[in-house]
Protein backbone atom coordinates (compact mmCIF):
# COMPACT_ATOMS: atom_id res chain seq x y z
CA UNK A 1 0.00 0.00 0.00
CA UNK A 2 2.85 2.47 0.97
CA UNK A 3 4.59 1.56 -2.60
CA UNK A 4 1.56 2.27 -4.57
CA UNK A 5 0.55 5.12 -2.77
CA UNK A 6 4.27 7.00 -3.37
CA UNK A 7 4.52 5.50 -7.51
CA UNK A 8 3.25 8.93 -8.42
CA UNK A 9 6.33 10.87 -6.94
CA UNK A 10 8.81 8.31 -8.43
CA UNK A 11 10.91 9.14 -11.70
CA UNK A 12 10.74 6.54 -13.95
CA UNK A 13 13.34 7.63 -16.49
CA UNK A 14 16.69 8.91 -16.02
CA UNK A 15 16.67 12.83 -16.15
CA UNK A 16 19.34 14.29 -18.16
CA UNK A 17 22.07 15.62 -15.77
CA UNK A 18 25.71 16.66 -16.97
CA UNK A 19 27.63 16.92 -13.41
CA UNK A 20 30.08 20.53 -13.10
CA UNK A 21 31.95 18.40 -10.23
CA UNK A 22 31.39 16.47 -7.48
CA UNK A 23 28.29 17.57 -6.46
CA UNK A 24 26.86 13.78 -6.64
CA UNK A 25 29.25 12.34 -4.58
CA UNK A 26 28.65 15.52 -2.05
CA UNK A 27 25.38 14.86 -1.93
CA UNK A 28 25.20 11.31 -1.84
CA UNK A 29 27.83 11.55 1.66
CA UNK A 30 24.95 13.85 2.99
CA UNK A 31 22.38 11.36 2.60
CA UNK A 32 24.19 8.76 3.86
CA UNK A 33 24.75 10.57 6.80
CA UNK A 34 21.25 12.28 6.73
CA UNK A 35 22.13 15.53 6.34
CA UNK A 36 19.80 18.02 5.57
CA UNK A 37 20.88 19.69 2.13
CA UNK A 38 21.03 23.62 1.19
CA UNK A 39 21.40 24.26 -2.82
CA UNK A 40 21.81 27.75 -3.71
CA UNK A 41 22.30 29.37 -7.10
CA UNK A 42 20.72 31.50 -9.85
CA UNK A 43 17.14 30.48 -11.34
CA UNK A 44 17.13 28.33 -14.02
CA UNK A 45 20.66 26.71 -13.28
CA UNK A 46 19.53 23.25 -12.80
CA UNK A 47 18.85 23.10 -9.09
CA UNK A 48 15.65 21.00 -9.67
CA UNK A 49 16.91 19.03 -12.41
CA UNK A 50 19.85 18.24 -10.05
CA UNK A 51 17.34 16.93 -7.50
CA UNK A 52 15.39 14.86 -9.84
CA UNK A 53 18.41 13.14 -10.86
CA UNK A 54 19.56 11.82 -7.27
CA UNK A 55 16.40 11.46 -6.56
CA UNK A 56 16.53 8.62 -9.88
CA UNK A 57 20.00 7.91 -8.42
CA UNK A 58 19.00 6.65 -5.53
CA UNK A 59 15.45 5.06 -6.09
CA UNK A 60 13.46 7.48 -3.85
CA UNK A 61 10.34 9.02 -4.60
CA UNK A 62 10.55 12.58 -4.45
CA UNK A 63 7.66 15.22 -3.05
CA UNK A 64 8.73 19.15 -4.86
CA UNK A 65 6.86 22.10 -2.95
CA UNK A 66 7.13 25.50 -4.61
CA UNK A 67 7.46 27.99 -2.05
CA UNK A 68 5.67 31.37 -2.29
CA UNK A 69 5.05 34.06 0.66
CA UNK A 70 1.52 32.35 1.40
CA UNK A 71 3.23 28.96 1.90
CA UNK A 72 2.16 27.91 5.25
CA UNK A 73 3.02 24.98 7.76
CA UNK A 74 -0.29 24.00 7.18
CA UNK A 75 0.58 23.39 3.56
CA UNK A 76 3.79 21.72 4.53
CA UNK A 77 2.09 19.34 7.42
CA UNK A 78 -1.60 18.88 6.56
CA UNK A 79 -4.71 19.69 7.58
CA UNK A 80 -7.77 18.21 9.40
CA UNK A 81 -11.40 18.57 6.57
CA UNK A 82 -14.66 18.02 7.58
CA UNK A 83 -17.24 15.69 5.42
CA UNK A 84 -20.92 13.94 5.82
CA UNK A 85 -18.69 11.86 8.05
CA UNK A 86 -16.87 14.48 10.25
CA UNK A 87 -13.22 15.54 10.73
CA UNK A 88 -10.45 13.67 9.08
CA UNK A 89 -6.87 14.29 8.73
CA UNK A 90 -5.05 14.89 5.20
CA UNK A 91 -1.20 15.18 5.37
CA UNK A 92 0.39 17.80 3.66
CA UNK A 93 3.70 17.04 1.37
CA UNK A 94 6.06 16.90 3.83
CA UNK A 95 4.04 14.55 6.31
CA UNK A 96 3.54 12.48 3.41
CA UNK A 97 7.64 12.64 2.54
CA UNK A 98 8.27 11.76 6.04
CA UNK A 99 6.22 8.60 6.40
CA UNK A 100 7.56 7.22 3.40
CA UNK A 101 11.14 7.72 3.45
CA UNK A 102 11.12 10.24 -0.10
CA UNK A 103 13.47 12.85 -0.65
CA UNK A 104 11.58 16.25 -0.15
CA UNK A 105 12.31 19.36 -2.38
CA UNK A 106 11.35 23.02 -0.87
CA UNK A 107 11.75 24.71 -3.56
CA UNK A 108 12.59 28.61 -2.86
CA UNK A 109 12.14 27.73 0.57
CA UNK A 110 13.08 31.22 1.96
CA UNK A 111 9.49 32.95 0.16
CA UNK A 112 7.80 30.43 2.87
CA UNK A 113 6.65 31.94 6.19
CA UNK A 114 8.04 31.91 9.16
CA UNK A 115 5.57 29.08 11.18
CA UNK A 116 6.81 27.06 7.79
CA UNK A 117 10.39 27.70 8.84
CA UNK A 118 9.92 26.55 12.21
CA UNK A 119 8.14 23.30 11.62
CA UNK A 120 11.51 21.71 9.76
CA UNK A 121 14.03 22.40 12.42
CA UNK A 122 13.41 19.23 14.40
CA UNK A 123 13.62 17.57 11.00
CA UNK A 124 17.10 18.96 10.42
CA UNK A 125 18.86 17.45 13.61
CA UNK A 126 19.24 14.24 15.40
CA UNK A 127 15.59 14.06 16.14
CA UNK A 128 14.72 13.56 12.60
CA UNK A 129 11.28 14.39 13.99
CA UNK A 130 8.02 15.84 12.31
CA UNK A 131 5.53 17.13 15.30
CA UNK A 132 2.23 17.57 14.12
CA UNK A 133 1.04 19.29 17.07
CA UNK A 134 -3.02 19.58 15.50
CA UNK A 135 -2.97 15.97 15.34
CA UNK A 136 -1.35 14.98 18.34
CA UNK A 137 1.37 13.08 16.78
CA UNK A 138 5.34 12.86 16.20
CA UNK A 139 6.31 11.30 12.84
CA UNK A 140 9.80 9.90 13.02
CA UNK A 141 11.59 10.07 9.34
CA UNK A 142 12.56 6.55 8.38
CA UNK A 143 16.83 6.29 6.81
CA UNK A 144 15.26 7.03 3.44
CA UNK A 145 13.91 10.43 3.90
CA UNK A 146 15.72 13.50 3.03
CA UNK A 147 15.12 16.95 3.22
CA UNK A 148 16.31 19.14 0.41
CA UNK A 149 15.83 22.84 0.27
CA UNK A 150 16.58 25.99 -2.24
CA UNK A 151 16.77 29.34 -2.88
CA UNK A 152 18.36 31.99 -5.15
CA UNK A 153 21.05 34.71 -3.38
CA UNK A 154 19.92 36.69 -6.00
CA UNK A 155 16.63 37.94 -5.20
CA UNK A 156 16.75 37.73 -1.34
CA UNK A 157 16.22 40.92 0.55
CA UNK A 158 16.40 41.79 4.68
CA UNK A 159 12.69 40.53 5.48
CA UNK A 160 13.61 37.68 2.57
CA UNK A 161 16.90 35.89 4.18
CA UNK A 162 17.73 32.57 5.61
CA UNK A 163 17.95 33.10 9.47
CA UNK A 164 21.41 31.71 10.62
CA UNK A 165 19.49 29.80 13.18
CA UNK A 166 18.14 27.14 10.00
CA UNK A 167 20.97 27.93 7.75
CA UNK A 168 23.62 26.10 10.04
CA UNK A 169 21.42 22.92 10.08
CA UNK A 170 22.24 22.48 6.92
CA UNK A 171 25.23 21.02 4.54
CA UNK A 172 25.23 23.22 1.63
CA UNK A 173 26.03 23.02 -2.54
CA UNK A 174 26.45 26.35 -4.53
CA UNK A 175 25.24 26.49 -8.10
CA UNK A 176 25.43 28.48 -10.73
CA UNK A 177 25.57 28.58 -14.50
CA UNK A 178 28.12 26.26 -15.89
CA UNK A 179 31.52 27.30 -18.20
CA UNK A 180 30.20 27.84 -21.95
CA UNK A 181 31.32 24.62 -23.46
CA UNK A 182 29.92 22.85 -20.82
CA UNK A 183 26.42 24.88 -21.29
CA UNK A 184 26.32 24.14 -24.52
CA UNK A 185 26.70 20.99 -24.27
CA UNK A 186 23.21 20.80 -22.19
CA UNK A 187 21.70 23.56 -24.31
CA UNK A 188 22.25 20.84 -26.87
CA UNK A 189 21.26 17.47 -25.71
CA UNK A 190 18.26 18.72 -23.77
CA UNK A 191 17.00 21.30 -26.95
CA UNK A 192 17.67 18.63 -29.81
CA UNK A 193 19.82 21.15 -31.95
CA UNK A 194 23.19 20.93 -33.15
CA UNK A 195 26.64 21.70 -31.16
CA UNK A 196 26.85 24.94 -32.97
CA UNK A 197 23.58 26.25 -32.50
CA UNK A 198 23.41 25.92 -28.75
CA UNK A 199 26.84 27.51 -28.35
CA UNK A 200 25.66 30.70 -30.27
CA UNK A 201 22.62 30.39 -27.30
CA UNK A 202 25.17 30.32 -25.03
CA UNK A 203 27.10 32.95 -25.69
CA UNK A 204 23.60 35.17 -25.68
CA UNK A 205 23.22 34.19 -22.16
CA UNK A 206 27.03 35.24 -21.43
CA UNK A 207 26.43 38.94 -22.60
CA UNK A 208 23.33 38.86 -21.03
CA UNK A 209 24.77 37.83 -17.39
CA UNK A 210 27.07 41.02 -18.18
CA UNK A 211 23.63 42.78 -17.60
CA UNK A 212 23.01 41.70 -14.35
CA UNK A 213 22.52 44.85 -11.82
CA UNK A 214 22.52 46.96 -14.65
CA UNK A 215 18.18 46.54 -15.85
CA UNK A 216 18.38 42.56 -15.32
CA UNK A 217 17.83 40.64 -12.11
CA UNK A 218 19.10 37.68 -13.92
CA UNK A 219 20.84 37.17 -16.82
CA UNK A 220 19.52 34.44 -19.30
CA UNK A 221 19.30 30.99 -17.50
CA UNK A 222 20.23 27.46 -18.72
CA UNK A 223 16.15 26.46 -18.92
CA UNK A 224 15.21 29.45 -21.34
CA UNK A 225 18.41 28.50 -23.84
CA UNK A 226 16.56 24.69 -23.54
CA UNK A 227 13.15 26.56 -24.56
CA UNK A 228 14.56 28.45 -27.76
CA UNK A 229 16.55 25.80 -28.82
CA UNK A 230 13.37 23.68 -28.41
CA UNK A 231 11.75 26.04 -30.69
CA UNK A 232 14.02 25.81 -33.22
CA UNK A 233 14.44 22.68 -33.46
CA UNK A 234 10.62 22.35 -33.86
CA UNK A 235 10.69 24.99 -36.96
CA UNK A 236 10.54 28.40 -35.77
CA UNK A 237 13.46 31.16 -36.64
CA UNK A 238 16.03 31.34 -34.50
CA UNK A 239 15.18 35.22 -34.24
CA UNK A 240 11.65 34.55 -33.46
CA UNK A 241 12.52 32.12 -30.90
CA UNK A 242 15.13 34.15 -29.06
CA UNK A 243 12.11 36.58 -29.07
CA UNK A 244 9.64 34.12 -27.50
CA UNK A 245 12.18 32.45 -25.27
CA UNK A 246 14.72 34.87 -24.32
CA UNK A 247 14.28 38.46 -24.87
CA UNK A 248 10.39 38.97 -24.29
CA UNK A 249 10.71 37.14 -20.69
CA UNK A 250 13.84 38.29 -19.32
CA UNK A 251 12.13 41.66 -17.94
CA UNK A 252 9.43 44.72 -19.06
CA UNK A 253 12.25 47.11 -19.38
CA UNK A 254 11.79 47.78 -23.21
CA UNK A 255 15.28 49.24 -23.66
CA UNK A 256 16.62 45.43 -21.94
CA UNK A 257 14.67 43.89 -23.73
CA UNK A 258 15.76 45.39 -27.54
CA UNK A 259 19.16 44.62 -26.36
CA UNK A 260 18.77 40.93 -25.72
CA UNK A 261 17.39 40.85 -29.04
CA UNK A 262 20.13 42.81 -30.71
CA UNK A 263 22.47 40.18 -29.26
CA UNK A 264 20.42 37.58 -30.80
CA UNK A 265 20.57 39.10 -34.10
CA UNK A 266 24.23 39.66 -33.98
CA UNK A 267 24.49 35.97 -33.24
CA UNK A 268 21.84 34.84 -36.48
CA UNK A 269 21.27 37.45 -38.31
CA UNK A 270 24.45 36.82 -40.72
Amino acid sequence: MQQNRMAGYRIKAQPYFRAVGDEVELFEAAHRLKLPVLLKGPTGCGKTRFVEYMAWRLGLPLVQIACNEDTSASDLLGRFLLNRDGTYWVDGPLTLAVRHGAICYLDEFVEARQDATVVIHPLTDERRMLLLDRKGEAVQAPPEFHLVISYNPGYQSELKRLKPSTRQRFVALDFDYPSASHEAIVVAAEGGVDPALAARLVDIAHRSRQLKGNGLDEGLSTRMLIRAARLMRDGLSPLSACRLALSAPACDDAEICTALQNFAEAHFSA
